[in-house]
């Protein structure tokens, strides 16, 4: 199975050490399949003709010690399908690298720049990559999550895949082993609109409840019964 994948921006705050990946799509289901991610490890988007092996086998090089650039170079050299593949890999140490084949369809490339690689194809020209990459940067001062989506916004901006789009995902890890943030819009004619909505959203009835979880620290987590967090989330949707 294959996803043409458009475009995708993998990265590591070096405040927090969150890692993750956002990426945006013109066929469904995008975040089943490209972004992989691990706390304390690292994060990698595969795409074009996707080999989903590259995320599963890449975080488990980079568990091992390996750099980005060392698990990116041993992942191409073992696959036989190198040339239509794109991948980018960050590691645990924000040092990032990517790789484009020479035959994925075209405009196709990516940008790596300091704890962030962005990659794209089946676009007009190399100006999505250049603004997510210029977005990304410019808010530094952001929570990675809100930096990424950032990053895929302005890419949208700018057109993105001339087939149009149809999924959008958000995946974020922080220090405990289940996602710290983990948000797909499956299928929609605007998808990166509708992830920020979903994010928007999530930051007032979702995000607090998994801020109460418990954690490898605190076994119990937080008390949700009393809480505002519990106060809102007994009400009934429309009332929230």
């Amino acid at each position: 199975m294959f996803v043409l994948t458009t475009f995708s921006i993998a990265a590591r705050c070096p405040r927090t050490g969150m890692v993750g990946v956002a990426v945006c799509t013109a066929v469904p289901a995008v975040g089943s399949l490209c972004p992989f991610a691990k706390p304390r490890v690292g994060a990698i988007a595969t795409q074009s003709f996707v080999n989903p092996y590259l995320g599963i086998d890449g975080l488990k090089l980079l568990e091992q010690g390996l750099s980005a650039q060392e698990t990116l170079d041993r992942l191409i050299v073992d696959d036989p399908g190198r040339e239509r593949r794109q991948l980018s890999v960050v590691d645990s140490h924000g040092n990032a690298a990517a790789f484009t084949g020479k035959d994925c369809i075209p405009w196709h490339g990516h940008l790596v720049g300091e704890g962030y690689a962005v990659a794209a194809n089946m676009m007009v020209d190399e100006t999505t990559v250049a603004a997510m990459a210029r977005a990304f940067t410019a808010h530094a001062n952001d929570e990675l999550p809100e930096r990424l989506l950032k990053a895929l916004e302005a890419g949208d901006a700018t057109g993105g895949d001339y087939r149009g789009r149809q999924s959008a995902a958000l995946l974020v890890y922080h220090m405990e082993d289940y996602p710290y943030r983990s948000l797909r819009v499956d299928e929609h004619r605007q998808p990166v609109a509708e992830l920020r909505r979903i994010f928007a959203i999530s930051q007032q009835q979702l995000f607090p409840f998994l801020d109460m979880l418990p954690t490898r620290k605190d076994p119990g987590g937080a008390t949700v019964t009393g809480s505002a967090t519990g106060d809102t989330l007994l009400k009934t949707v429309d009332k929230r």
